[in-house]
């Protein structure tokens, strides 16, 4: 396994680690909104519209909460840019730590396993990454190959709906 300190290039030891987390699935429960993506074809704009009626999860929150104690806890979401004042909103609402928060481009359609590891990999040009927290099996063993520490998320059930969402239509 590579060093992530050595992924992207020299870290800043005088900031706090990065603690990474995604949202959907992660801290964010998505099943209610699940069938907007089970019609043909898929409703996005309710998908994203019914966001802020996320549930929290708890395990995932206390993982952010717990990683908050030493370090800079950071968001990586395949949400598009749109979504960010109901995502801020949402976060706050549940007692998350404050971080920033890194969405997809409205327009970006690439595979969610591609923009959060170029998302790390910029991250961890000045910043040690001390865990990335997300569901995303396939995000999760980009992440390791690149050598970054990963826990996944696995408190939810999967869903082969937000799976293609997320891979073939670099949609979340």
């Amino acid at each position: 396994m590579r060093d992530p300190l050595r992924v992207g290039g020299v870290t800043d030891s005088t900031k706090r680690p990065l603690a990474v987390f995604d949202l959907d699935n992660t801290l964010a429960d998505t099943a209610h909104r699940q069938r907007f993506l089970e019609s043909r074809p898929r409703d996005w704009d309710a998908f994203f519209a019914a966001a802020p009626a996320d549930p929290p999860i708890p395990e995932g929150v206390a993982l952010a909460l717990e990683r908050a104690e030493d370090c800079e806890v950071v968001y990586l979401t395949g949400r598009p840019e749109r979504c960010r004042r109901d995502t801020l909103a949402w976060l706050a609402a549940h007692g998350l730590p404050d971080g920033h928060v890194h969405m997809r481009r409205n327009d970006d359609r690439r595979p969610a396993r591609r923009t959060k590891l170029e998302t790390l990999r910029r991250l961890a040009r000045t910043r040690e990454i001390r865990v990335l927290v997300d569901d995303d099996e396939l995000v999760c063993e980009d992440a390791e190959r690149a050598g970054f520490p990963v826990v996944r998320a696995r408190w939810t059930a999967p869903s082969a709906e937000l799976k293609v969402a997320q891979e073939r239509e670099g949609r979340t």
